[in-house]
């Protein structure tokens, strides 16, 4: 069992000695013979090598001690390692011996091993070696990771800092752009009032050179009250160029500053938007995919909206993360909880889970949108089948009304204009992608429902749903969006008289409280007539949005038929829309969202937006859908159209 072994004292010296401690039992026994001269006592190693230990022993006997100083004995340790089940025995002689004289009876004796296993004795010294690496390994680790977690917590204090500021920035330029803007009006409103006045006083001067010509010479007074009338009005005339010269000037400091305004918030803008689209990445969750719809409401934080996260695909189609887009549907096409092929209204955002077990025909044709979206841009086909099978679905539901309008849902009996824009859309994108008549022959139904029970009064262009007069944002902005305005002519609509309506009826001014206290004026719709409601005006920053989408659609219509001074005038409300939607971008409040850019759903926390829901709470709660509509409308996108 036990291997000899003999080392002098030299040889040992060529072991490297740990300084490890391990509980010993030993005795002491006769030179050469296994004849105990003790029993057993307790002891520990003070180190060890490869050839022996150095045993500390506390309280000996004095007669024991007085063996081990003459070394007449050896002894007979049971080395007692954690990592082994039984104690290791070993026979070890004594080589040396040092006494504690500050106590009693204490000392120290090197030991040379005599008898040891060399499978047990390497045993030992691999546990003895990891014990002694252990501690500065794990403090080198410590340490390692602490000086990681202040790198990481100083980039990330870095990063939140530049995104705060950045958006900041945007603030200040836009601020300053309307200000020079504004400057501009007023002096180009003094430059047209100078320029009428001069153009007046020309013709007055010409008025009195004739009166001079024809009064006769002999009436010298006369003509010196006329001649006096001139020099004044000649004089006039130079004071007012001297002034129309100055307006002209300062107009034009004016434009170059706008212009230079103008440049540094298309970059700025650029930026932010990026920075939108990021918080709309890091949000997504790795195991399901799915994203919280808003970050900063505490009553549904854990809550992804369908139709939010049908949003969430295109955005990330449009920007070819292909993957992602992917992750989200993986999780509908073989995950989410379905009843009767219907998707619910919201996942939790963390397992899946249904949060809220309501079923309309919008938000499960918005998935259906999404999956053409995606078809389209990235070839793949493997979730078509999934969207016929939503447009199945639906279809059912419009066969059970006589009129082949779509209602609200399964189980519901009201119809939404909306939810029929929705399925038009879908429907023709259908019938485009797989050419099959049942899509055509269903988009042809949608169409003329809407325009018996939607666009029905010309004194109100769109109505909400079917005997519903209530005025819907969105129901305008997506007439636009779904039909298109040469449809909307052909139906015996009035594209510029819809977009009008809405901008009478819905377009609000209202004031937002940022996270910083500021105070900024934000013009932008309502989800509802302003008149129409207790609370004031409110600006959706959606809704909003949706309407900058649908002026481009505008401004691209009138392009297309040379009409430049409309395309103009929609091209630059677009715009406006999108500077005062860049008010309103807000910091990020979560960790993971690193100070990045995103949209708040409205102007006010927890009001009632006119049509069954309110706005989340949270005075500075991140809207997915906001910020994603937000989006489309900055790079012209419509998710209502598939993309060429």
């Amino acid at each position: 069992m036990f291997k000899h072994k003999t080392k002098t004292t030299a040889e040992q010296r060529k072991y490297l000695r740990l300084d490890t401690v391990f509980p010993v039992q030993f005795r002491l026994e006769e030179l050469d013979v296994n004849v105990p001269l003790s029993g057993w006592l307790q002891g520990f190693t003070n180190n060890i090598s490869r050839g022996g230990i150095c045993l500390s022993i506390n309280n000996i006997d004095p007669e024991l001690l007085k063996l081990i100083k003459e070394k007449k004995c050896r002894l007979s340790l049971e080395i007692d390692v954690p990592v082994s089940k039984k104690p290791i025995p070993v026979i070890a002689g004594i080589t040396w011996i040092r006494e504690d004289h500050g106590g009693k009876c204490k000392c120290q004796v090197g030991l040379d091993y005599k008898h040891i296993s060399v499978k047990q004795n390497n045993q030992l010294m691999r546990y003895a070696w990891l014990k002694k690496l252990f501690i500065p390994t794990a403090l080198s680790a410590v340490i390692l990771l602490a000086l990681i977690l202040g790198i990481n917590s100083y980039l990330n204090f870095t990063l939140t800092r530049n995104n705060k500021l950045l958006i900041e920035k945007l603030s200040v330029v836009l601020k300053d752009s309307s200000r020079a803007q504004q400057k501009i009006q007023e002096i180009t409103m003094q430059r047209q009032y100078l320029q009428q006045h001069l153009k007046d006083l020309e013709t007055r001067i010409k008025s009195v050179e004739l009166q001079k010509s024809r009064t006769e010479s002999s009436n010298l007074n006369q003509i010196k009250q006329l001649n006096q009338s001139i020099a004044a009005l000649a004089a006039e005339k130079i004071a007012l160029e001297d002034k129309l010269t100055e307006a002209l000037r300062i107009e034009n400091v004016a434009a170059q500053e706008v212009s230079r305004l103008d440049e540094k918030k298309i970059v700025l803008q650029k930026a932010n938007f990026d920075k939108m689209y990021q918080w709309l990445k890091v949000h997504q969750n790795n195991r399901t995919g799915l994203v919280a719809s808003f970050e900063g409401d505490q009553d549904i934080a854990n809550w992804s909206f369908t139709y939010d996260l049908a949003l969430l695909i295109q955005a990330y189609t449009y920007f070819g993360d292909f993957e992602r887009a992917r992750k989200i549907l993986d999780f509908f096409a073989k995950h989410a909880k379905r009843e009767n092929g219907w998707f619910i209204n919201a996942y939790y955002a963390d397992d899946g889970a249904p949060a809220e077990f309501t079923m309309h025909s919008g938000p499960n044709i918005w998935i259906g949108l999404a999956i053409m979206q995606y078809t389209q841009a990235s070839k793949d086909k493997s979730y078509l089948g999934l969207a016929e099978s939503i447009a199945q679905t639906i279809i059912n539901l419009q066969n059970a009304d006589i009129d082949g309008g779509i209602r609200g849902g399964p189980a519901l009996e009201w119809y939404s204009t909306e939810h029929n824009l929705d399925a038009y859309a879908f429907f023709n994108m259908l019938a485009k992608v797989t050419g099959k008549k049942i899509y055509s022959l269903a988009a042809q139904k949608t169409i003329n429902w809407l325009a018996e029970h939607t666009y029905d009064r010309r004194d109100l262009p769109v109505k909400r749903g079917k005997g519903d007069s209530t005025i819907a944002t969105d129901t305008y902005a997506w007439s636009i969006a779904a039909i298109g305005p040469q449809k909307l002519q052909e139906l015996g609509m009035d594209p510029d008289e819809i977009m009008k309506f809405v901008e009478e009826s819905c377009s609000v001014e209202a004031v937002f409280l940022k996270p910083n206290g500021q105070s900024v004026k934000i013009k932008g719709f309502d989800f509802a007539p302003r008149l129409h409601t207790a609370r004031g005006g409110i600006v959706s920053s959606e809704w909003t949005a949706q309407m900058a989408v649908a002026y481009k659609i505008m401004e691209d219509f009138y392009s297309r038929k040379a009409t430049k001074s409309k395309a103009a005038d929609y091209g630059g409300k677009a715009q406006m829309y999108l500077g005062e939607l860049g008010n309103m971008i807000i910091s990020s409040s979560s960790a993971s969202g690193q100070g990045q850019g995103c949209l708040p759903y409205a102007t006010q926390e927890h009001v009632d937006t006119g049509h069954g829901w309110m706005t989340p709470k949270g005075g500075h709660t991140g809207s997915v859908s906001g910020t994603v509509y937000a989006l489309f409308a900055y790079y012209g996108f419509n998710p209502l159209e598939l993309s060429k």
